[in-house]
């Protein structure tokens, strides 16, 4: 039998479930207005880098959209994208452009992740003086870097001058003006870019990780690709995304190294501009590539989901590892 304390209790709570304003403390309108000045104050404080952003990316972003729709006659048009898409030199251009970039990057990956597992095992004083050595390029201007490959690459340079001395090859071999040299000069100037976020995400990796796979049977090897590996995986991801981004906008690397025979977006923008001065090619050019980048930007960001999951679990990966290990002997 419900008694009358309990009933009373029971009337309390129907009210407040059926009028929420009930329920409220008595400070809950103050509460509200604080919490809405403490959003103004923020805006107001975030408004100027809001002004800037809007100014530097909004609005040139916006009228790079607009110019792209207007033809030859000043009106709404559609030619720009009617040329791309009938001419084949475009998808040439484009497939170009991924191409490289896709090249450079696992050029980048192959390179740059051993030498940041390497650093990673240093004593973090000499791994900061390696670091150093990474960045170093950066205190160097990009043109500069690039025709100093032109330099060291073309026929009567140094690679091909010792390349002969020393017997490698009979005759100087093309490194320049080509795809190779147009790789070669992207591929230092990208390296850094993946290296410090794979250095950043390996440094951040538990010993103890490594130590239990050890401590479980698991040979170096195998607590290396079911361990490290894993939780590498997020900073590895990001440097690739990184490297591969800055690669679809290159213009200076590919004009001097490729000597007109690699011909990406950019080259193609810069020539319609200087060449046809025809602005709105131009820009429904560089629309297509923005909504590339962004596309590929978007998938990245729901891959990087599944790696951080992984990288996650790679605590529980070692002890499967090894428990797998003692099954097989």
């Amino acid at each position: 039998m419900p008694t009358a304390k309990t009933s009373a209790v029971s009337t309390v709570i129907s009210r407040a479930s059926l009028d929420p304003l009930a329920a409220e403390p008595p400070n809950a309108g103050g509460l509200r207005r604080d919490a809405l000045r403490e959003r103004l104050v923020l805006f107001g404080l975030c408004s100027p880098a809001l002004l800037l952003v809007l100014v530097i990316m909004v609005i040139p972003v916006g009228w790079l959209f607009w110019i792209s729709f207007v033809g030859e006659d000043g009106g709404f048009s559609l030619e720009n994208y009617q040329r791309m898409i009938a001419s084949k030199s475009y998808a040439r251009i484009f497939r170009t452009t991924f191409e490289v970039s896709l090249l450079t990057t696992a050029l980048c990956i192959v390179i740059g992740y051993p030498l940041a597992y390497f650093m990673a095992q240093l004593p973090p004083r000499i791994a900061n003086l390696c670091m150093i050595a990474v960045l170093l390029p950066f205190w160097t201007s990009l043109l500069v870097r690039t025709y100093a490959w032109l330099v060291l690459l073309q026929r009567r340079g140094l690679v091909n001058s010792w390349g002969v001395e020393l017997g490698l090859w009979d005759e100087p071999i093309k490194l320049v003006h080509n795809l190779t040299g147009t790789l070669i000069g992207m591929v230092h100037i990208m390296l850094p870019f993946l290296i410090l976020p794979v250095y950043g995400a390996m440094r951040a990796i538990d010993k103890d990780y490594l130590k239990a796979a050890a401590n479980l049977g698991a040979p170096p090897a195998q607590a290396f690709w079911h361990v490290f590996f894993p939780l590498s995986l997020p900073g590895l991801f990001a440097g690739a995304l990184i490297v591969f981004v800055l690669c679809l906008g290159f213009f200076v690397t590919p004009a001097v190294l490729g000597g007109g025979k690699v011909i990406m977006v950019s080259m193609r923008i810069a020539s319609n501009i200087e060449l046809f001065f025809n602005w709105g090619a131009a820009s429904a050019l560089g629309v297509v590539l923005l909504a590339l980048t962004l596309a590929i930007l978007y998938v990245a960001s729901r891959l990087l989901r599944l790696d951080q999951i992984m990288g996650g679990r790679a605590s529980s990966c070692a002890v499967s590892s090894a428990h797998d290990l003692i099954q097989t002997q």
